[in-house]
Parts: structure tokens; sequence; C-alpha cells
């Protein structure tokens, strides 16, 4: 497992063992299961290769020691400062869009103003756990809507891909595959080479709402939700579309 998060690292051993600080010829006995490495030693090669929280439990597990990181659900009493958070961050964003999301994309929480923009989404795609990037992209989701689909589609895929390759996550590469099967849009106006950033352009009515995107994750992560836990903020790409969501939160 060590030995394909390298390659996955795409380091070779002499250079993980240079920044970790161990011989090369240990972390091969390693590797090849030669050496037995104690938690401690498999803890700091899961940190220089950047290893996410949930892998190195599986990593330790493997080496027959405990997880060191807890999960929590974010409804336990020891999560409170951690949902508070995300509550007030998520209604002071409103009249704008704002969703918690976790590695999968499964929705977590999201305000009212995400709530009204996806309200006229099909059944299926609005049942628990709602997938946010199927929502945003199935045709029976948002995706009708969407004026830019085919850009904001490949930002989407892109972002994707990136996940995967950090985390070799097989729920991700299998979404990924389903994501695929959706039909694609060729009739999109070129992107807007003078933009800052990608907008969304969703079409209401005979209007357009642009907006753009941030997103925030937790800062020094110890428990392995919390880790995997984005927010997604949007923001009003122009003073109409600030008009409009301001407009839908007034009904």
């Amino acid at each position: 497992m060590l030995r394909r998060w390298r390659e996955r690292r795409r380091l070779s051993q002499l250079e993980l063992a240079a920044r970790a600080e161990v011989s090369a010829r240990h972390l091969s006995f390693v590797e090849t299961g030669r050496a037995r490495p104690t938690s401690a030693m498999i803890l700091r090669l899961a940190g220089h290769l950047e290893v996410p929280l949930r892998e190195q439990n599986r990593l330790l597990v493997s080496g027959g020691f405990a997880p060191a990181h807890p999960e929590h659900r974010l409804g336990e009493p020891s999560m409170s400062l951690v949902s508070d958070a995300i509550t007030k961050v998520l209604d002071a964003h409103d009249p704008f869009p704002a969703a918690v999301i976790d590695q999968q994309w499964d929705l977590v929480a999201a305000n009212e103003a995400l709530e009204r923009l996806v309200a006229g989404a099909a059944a299926h795609l609005l049942e628990p756990p709602i997938n946010v990037l199927r929502l945003s992209l199935h045709p029976d989701g948002l995706a009708p809507a969407i004026a830019n689909l085919g850009e904001w589609r490949a930002h989407l895929l892109d972002r994707l891909d990136r996940e995967i390759d950090a985390s070799a996550d097989a729920g991700l590469i299998a979404l990924r595959a389903e994501l695929d099967g959706y039909p694609g849009s060729s009739d999109h106006p070129d992107p807007d080479t003078d933009a800052i950033v990608v907008p969304l352009r969703i079409r209401l009515g005979d209007s357009e709402l642009a907006m753009f995107s941030m997103t925030a994750v937790f800062g020094t992560p110890r428990d392995v939700t919390v880790s995997e836990l984005a927010i997604e903020t949007f923001y009003p790409a122009d003073a109409t579309s600030a008009a409009l969501l301001r407009g839908l939160a007034g009904g």
C-alpha cells in the first residue's frame, strides 16, 4: 500500500527516504515486507506522501495497529463546534447559495438559497444522499438550465480528476465513470477569456444568473469526517445576478 501511494505521488524510494529522513534500504524493506514498520514510521511516511486521513487509518490497520485518526458523525455532541460553524457560514451567506459537501461530493448541508435553485430538479436526484455532481450534470437535474454546460462540465470533471489523482478513491472513480455516460453540451458559447474565474450560468426564465464559486476547507483537521468536508459558496458575478438572487429570496 505504501508503494502504491509512493508511485501515485511519482516519487522514487530515494526521494521519499530523503524527505522522511530514513534510509532508502529500510524503506525498501518496509515496502517488500522484509521489515515491519512502527506506527510512527507509517504515519511519518504517509504524511510525506500526503495520504488522506482515512487512508492513513487503513495503512495503520494493515500494519497491525489501531487507527490514529478518529471519525465522528457531524451530528454527534463532540462535533457541535464544527456543526455550529457550518450553520453560521451557510446562514450568513444567504441570499447567495452555499453548501457543504463530503469527499464523495454528497450534500451534507445547504442554505435556503441553494435549495431554491435546485427545487426544479427531478425528485430522484433530490433523495438523500444527494450527489452534487450528479444533480448538476444529470439531464434531469440542473444541466438543461445551465447556459454554459460544456464549460461548467469540463471545470467540474477536471476538479474531480484531480481529486481522484490525489486520493485514489474508488467511489470517486465510479462516479467519474457514471458522469462520462451523461450527454454533454456542444451548443454552448465559447469560454469568456476575459473572465477571472469560470462562471456558472443558469437560465431563470428570460434572465440569466451568473455566479462564481469559492471552496473552503477546515485547517489542520484531526478527524476523518472534518478532513473530508468542503464548503462551497457561490457569489454573483454581476449586479444583475445579485439582484436576481435577492429577488428569489424575497419570493
